[in-house]
């Protein structure tokens, strides 16, 4: 089984050191959210990660959720875990004082994300999908609907559910089958049938607010026809309390190669009482809240899967004998893996990323709150563009990488990270959803290079690179060999971005071929921008906290050294055309 320490000290790091965006800091209601408050809640939220939640991932992946004679049941110690858990206040954390929450900004709630998706992922996910689902609501709905469903859902009692996919179609909604036909009072009864919806049903909570999507009987064909439902599991009375069981029901839960503690389920809606959320025709606009917000959170699980098995990985290697190495320290006829150049660099791979994601995800959490939240609209707006740019960025990179740390992880475990026992080959299938999650990789690259490049607001990537290229203006002396590579290759980024533009306006193909490579030459290029913030705050603090920073350095050194190069050869190959791809005939 795998063990895990929440990174409380370098998550706070980022906190005290690393919080210094001036639009950020010029949001008041976050002024009382200090350095001690911050480290107080890291500090609960990891004895409940650590001490119940990890132990769930396990249990899950054995006992997994099933349904039985309609009833969906969760693994057992699931519902004692999640009593527990909304108990503590963890569901309200981010949420609106208004509605019971907490008002933690994303700076803290994204810390307490990744734990959770270290510890166990398929237990998070019953709360996550609620989170979104809150969200959703509270930026679209009526205050009726808001004051009727969202303290129960903020205190946890309520959880809720994103509808999307259908048989007939998963990325292109415009091909939706359901159907929602408005009666004479306002409401609209639902007919149709979902697939693949993450925490559908389940034993944890009192009622399930599921958010649909569908077309009203007179809207057009296609995407400009959809709108956007709240249905619940159970009918609310008027009084708040609930009522009959409403039109919807589990017709099977997915047999998956991973999270099998995550009911992941079919929904039949037969006659379903459904609400209209934001306007008519409207949904997508309004599912997209949930779904942009969410994508951050599912790069954050890949984020969070990394380092628990990283973690793990370094402890097994330090246990580990096998064969010599060239330092003479071999007892017994062999040395410590750890001790290997091939297993340190391997974990060295890990533990740059890692960091570096971290940061990333740190820098993106105070541009995500300045876009919500900042006084000045010009200002909001330049931080949405930001966020908007970085989403496909995050949510893929964090992921593909997760994919890439886990598999590095067993392969540390050898014979044995293929065997159950030791939990590594877990986290690996746990991970492989979470490139699939919320559209696919490929579909954030090439909503990434199609629609976030350029927008009416203008060019968003330039912007982005220009404002890399001012922060990065340090006179620190030891910094400058890491600015020097850092400026090498945002010339090739510069060169790939005019390259896929050009594409785009004469040779789509192209453009598509090299969607994935452009992102991840992005992705490369912004961790490295982090790890440089990260390198100024090392360097000037360095007689301080000598160990702590040293670490830092030295695992940057190897982040611009062994990974960050590897976006030049996204661009070579993205650069050798699609004419040799689309010409190519399978038979």
């Amino acid at each position: 089984m795998t063990t895990y320490t929440a990174p409380v000290k370098d998550m706070m790091f980022l906190y005290e050191k690393m919080r210094n965006n001036k639009d950020y800091n010029e949001i008041e209601k976050y002024n009382d959210v200090t350095p001690d408050l911050v480290k107080n809640i890291l500090e609960e939220a990891a004895k409940i990660n650590q001490n119940i939640i990890l132990p769930l991932a396990k249990i899950g992946d054995e006992n997994p959720t099933i349904l039985e004679n309609g009833i969906v049941r969760t693994p057992p110690g699931y519902k004692e875990a999640y009593n527990k858990f909304i108990a503590d206040g963890w569901q309200s954390l981010s949420c609106d004082p208004k509605y019971g929450g907490q008002g933690m900004p994303k700076t803290v709630s994204a810390f307490f994300d990744e734990m959770l998706s270290s510890a166990s992922l398929s237990f998070k996910l019953y709360s996550e999908l609620s989170i979104g689902a809150y969200n959703c609501i509270h930026h679209h709905a009526t205050e009726e609907i808001k004051n009727k469903y969202l303290s129960k859902m903020v205190e946890g009692k309520w959880s809720g559910t994103m509808c999307l996919t259908e048989p007939v179609c998963g990325t292109d909604l415009g091909l939706l089958k359901t159907k929602a036909v408005e009666q004479s009072d306002g409401t609209f009864k639902l007919n149709g049938q979902k697939i693949f919806i993450t925490s559908g049903d389940h034993d944890l909570t009192e009622n399930i607010i599921h958010l649909v999507i569908a077309r009203a009987s007179d809207s057009p064909k296609g995407t400009k026809g959809i709108s956007l439902f709240l249905v619940p599991k159970f009918k609310v009375n008027e009084d708040g309390s609930i009522g009959s069981r409403n039109g919807i029901s589990t017709g099977s839960i997915e047999s998956k190669m991973g999270i099998k503690g995550s009911a992941t389920c079919v929904l039949n809606f037969d006659d379903a009482v459904g609400y209209m959320i934001g306007p008519k025709n409207k949904g997508l606009n309004a599912m997209f809240t949930m779904m942009n917000l969410e994508r951050i959170v599912v790069g954050i699980q890949g984020l969070g899967i990394s380092e628990i098995a990283y973690q793990n990985s370094v402890s097994y290697a330090k246990e580990r004998k096998q064969g010599k190495t060239n330092n003479n320290k071999s007892t017994n006829g062999a040395d410590y893996i750890i001790d290997h150049a091939d297993i340190k660099k391997s974990l060295l791979n890990m533990k740059s990323i890692i960091e570096g994601e971290r940061a990333l995800c740190f820098w993106l959490s105070q541009q995500t709150e300045v876009s919500l939240n900042h006084n000045d609209e010009k200002v909001r707006q330049e931080a949405s563009d930001i966020v908007s740019l970085m989403t496909p960025v995050v949510k893929t990179m964090f992921t593909d990488l997760g994919m890439e740390i886990t598999s590095d992880a067993m392969q540390v475990y050898g014979g044995y990270g293929y065997t159950k026992d030791q939990g590594i080959e877990q986290l690996y299938r746990d991970n492989r959803i979470t490139p699939i999650y919320e559209g696919t990789n490929s579909i954030q690259a090439a909503d990434l290079v199609f629609r976030k490049l350029v927008n009416k607001n203008g060019d968003i990537i330039n912007k982005y690179i220009n404002m890399i290229k001012n922060d990065c203006n340090i006179e620190e002396e030891k910094i400058k060999p890491f600015l020097e590579d850092l400026n090498f290759h945002i010339e090739i980024l510069d060169k790939f971005t005019s390259w896929i533009k050009e594409k785009i306006q004469n040779s789509k193909d192209d453009a598509s071929a090299a969607c994935n490579d452009y992102l991840k030459a992005l992705g490369f290029v912004s961790i490295a921008y982090a790890w440089i913030k990260v390198l100024e705050v090392s360097y000037k603090d360095y007689d301080n906290n000598k160990g702590f920073y040293e670490d830092k350095i030295q695992t940057a050194k190897f982040y611009f050294k062994r990974v960050l190069p590897r976006m030049e050869n996204h661009f070579k190959t993205a650069a050798t055309g699609s004419e040799y791809i689309m010409n190519f005939n399978f038979k």
